[in-house]
């Protein structure tokens, strides 16, 4: 009986291990990794230095971080700028503007002005809600390091005159 348990524990063993062997289909558990390829979104320095501005509000497409000071709620649309929304009603609150600041996706507020990261620069801002406009009270160019890709594959020989702003899968 027990020579027999162990034959057929043997004939078995040879059979799982013969499908493993001679199984020659496609692997379809782990497919390759494709690697996505992305393009860098530039735009001239002088062009990109008068992006910002304070526009209407506009529906929110994809979130970054968000921000809460006093009265206001601000969220981050990565690379694009930020949601401006009145928060004095927090149940209900009402999207005003949308501060467009290219290659954004960092604020930090103090006295009022808005402190940005403008892709390569860093930027002071000053909103003015009631007449829809922005003051920039400071620039420091060249603050961070350029934009990376996504997946942060690539590396781009930008010219000294335009700032990468985004990048842009290609598909």
């Amino acid at each position: 009986m027990k020579k027999t348990t162990n034959i057929i524990l043997f004939l078995l063993m040879i059979i799982s291990l013969n499908s493993c062997i001679w199984d020659n289909r496609e692997d379809d558990i782990n497919p390759p990794f494709e690697q996505q390829q992305y393009q860098a979104v530039t735009m001239l320095r002088t062009d990109f230095e008068n992006s910002t501005e304070l526009l209407p509000a506009k529906l929110i497409i994809e979130t970054g971080k968000i921000y809460v000071k006093d009265d206001f709620l601000f969220i981050n649309q990565p690379n694009k700028g930020f949601h401006v929304f009145d928060n004095s009603n927090p149940s209900a609150p009402v999207n005003m503007a949308f501060l467009k600041v290219l290659g954004s996706s960092d604020l930090s507020i103090k006295n009022n002005v808005l402190y940005i990261n403008n892709a390569t620069d860093l930027i002071a801002v000053k909103p003015n809600y009631t007449n829809n406009t922005v003051e920039i009270t400071k620039r420091i160019i060249n603050t961070f390091p350029e934009l990376t890709a996504p997946n942060n594959c690539c590396y781009n020989n930008t010219p000294a005159d335009e700032v990468i702003v985004n990048w842009t899968l290609i598909e």
